[in-house]
């Protein structure tokens, strides 16, 4: 071969190497965490699908559990414990997230004034969320105490007899949305307070020239713009209280009865008391279905808003 071939040929190999990492260079960069994310994530999740099929004791290594196919899950949707269980969790999740979003977003809007010691206004609000959740749960036990408890002690300077909070299925379950509801609503009010002082201040001012006050600036103009920040805080707050376990475990411990006993809570009784962890595995499966089924809802409504604006904004250019 001659040296203008072989010129040719250096040059062709060259370009051929570098368009291959032009290409490959991403891959090769994100590699790593890859590989953390597939042993850290997938493969303990991998291995816990595979466990729920199988009759599975913490006395045996799991290569000698039973293969039990699906019986796992057709025992659990025939059980009344997981069904009632199923539907605490979903009333307590709802309505903890529902509140704390609208306490958030409207303590967000208070906080965005200029006040006088503002700071320090924030800072108090924001140590609940501080607060390790076990001692949130001995605070508000001491609190719901019904012998010296300080609520009850409130209830009486009114005339008022002391509450069961925990021992009355028909206050327990109010009582840890309570609780839940002071620990996290910072957590919504924090997040909504950075997009409101994110928002553009030339877009509430124009809102503002064109007439726009109070309520309406909020529900026309803030809340509108604010929307992208919610539906991201409400899917943080959704996962997190699907599996909130500390703070009920101290508080109620699922009882009286299974009025508190949420599915996270339902799947570390399982593992200890009843020792069936491919049980206890199928379980978290379906709560893991449930998390991601309510993911999915979230993000398709966020893109449906996001195209129908899209489209909104295009056809408005035309004119």
């Amino acid at each position: 071969m001659s040296s203008a071939n072989m010129e040719v040929a250096q040059k062709e190999a060259s370009g051929k190497f570098i368009r291959f990492m032009n290409k490959g260079a991403p891959y090769l960069f994100i590699a790593p965490a890859a590989l953390i994310l597939i042993f850290a994530l997938v493969y303990p999740v991998g291995y816990m699908i595979t466990a729920s099929f199988y009759d599975w004791r913490p006395s045996q290594p799991f290569s000698e559990a039973e293969f039990s196919g699906l019986s796992n899950y057709i025992w659990l949707l025939n059980d009344e414990g997981f069904i009632e269980s199923f539907f605490v969790t979903v009333t307590f999740a709802f309505t903890v997230v529902a509140l704390e979003m609208v306490l958030g977003v409207g303590l967000a809007l208070m906080l965005e004034r200029p006040i006088r010691g503002m700071s320090v206004y924030r800072t108090i609000f924001i140590l609940p969320m501080m607060i390790a959740p076990i001692a949130v749960g001995l605070v508000w036990r001491y609190m719901y105490n019904p012998q010296f408890g300080i609520l009850n002690k409130i209830l009486n300077t009114f005339g008022i007899e002391n509450v069961p909070w925990l021992s009355d299925p028909s206050w327990s379950l109010f009582s840890i949305i309570l609780a839940d509801i002071w620990q996290w609503t910072p957590f919504v009010m924090i997040l909504c307070l950075a997009a409101l002082q994110s928002l553009s201040s030339s877009v509430v001012e124009a809102a503002r020239l064109d007439g726009a006050s109070g309520w309406n600036l909020i529900w026309h103009i803030k809340i509108p713009l604010m929307l992208p920040v919610l539906v991201v805080t409400l899917l943080l707050r959704l996962i997190d209280a699907f599996k909130v376990l500390e703070v009920i475990m101290i508080l109620t411990n699922g009882g009286p009865g299974l009025s508190t006993e949420i599915l996270s809570l339902r799947i570390f009784k399982t593992v200890t008391d009843s020792q069936e962890l491919g049980l206890a595995a199928a379980l978290s499966n379906m709560l893991l279905l449930l998390v991601l089924i309510i993911t999915i809802v979230m993000f398709t409504f966020n893109k449906v808003r996001e195209t129908r604006q899209s489209k909104l904004k295009a056809e408005a250019e035309k004119y």
